[in-house]
């Protein structure tokens, strides 16, 4: 059965599903229709965090210009330009076992391709998720439906997997910012 979460809601991961190890996070949306004339390209990312909250390198930044991180521990399944379909628009897969242990936060992020210079923000974006399924049998364990209150941040962190001792938790996290890539790059530590 899946759980819904809300805003600044947390769950115990990988102590309520035992031997849960690699998780897949599907984020889908759909573009409201408006007279822009534009095409949306959201684009999902993850920044994988030590101690401190920020990312040291670009190894630490997955998104479609660097689909792997750290052997597979978080892998990005390729960039899908038009959000067209029902389901998962983009996924990354996260691989616990894999991460390596200076690494205590990801955060998975999701960001308008040029939103600023075309006009565009989260508030012209519906039904946007993130679910989280178990990577072995495909079965969902948690969901995270995004408000949408976000009438002009061309970027949003949506949640984040954390370390709690030997275990993982997700945070539902849902923080808009403006600038889009560049902005979440600054947020988490990265020279742009």
């Amino acid at each position: 059965m899946t759980i819904n979460l809300a805003k600044g809601q947390r769950i115990d991961l990988t102590k309520t599903n035992p031997g849960l190890t690699k998780v897949v996070v599907g984020l889908g949306w759909d573009t409201n229709k408006y007279s822009g004339g534009t095409d949306f390209d959201l684009d999902a990312c993850a920044f994988l965090l030590h101690e401190d909250g920020k990312a040291k390198s670009e190894e630490d930044f997955v998104f479609y210009n660097h689909l792997i991180a750290y052997g597979g521990g978080v892998a990005h399944t390729g960039d899908n330009r038009t959000g067209e379909g029902d389901g998962d628009d983009e996924q990354i897969i996260v691989d616990f076992n894999l991460v390596p242990p200076n690494i205590s936060r990801v955060g998975i992020t999701v960001t308008i391709h040029e939103g600023d210079s075309r006009g565009q923000n989260f508030g012209q974006v519906s039904s946007a998720f993130v679910r989280v399924a178990n990577e072995a049998d495909s079965r969902e364990l948690l969901r995270f439906d995004l408000g949408e209150d976000f009438s002009t941040e061309t970027a949003v962190v949506f949640c984040e997997f954390y370390r709690h001792g030997s275990d993982w938790k997700f945070q539902a996290i849902g923080s808009g910012f403006t600038g889009g890539l560049a902005a979440l790059c600054r947020n988490y530590g990265l020279d742009v």
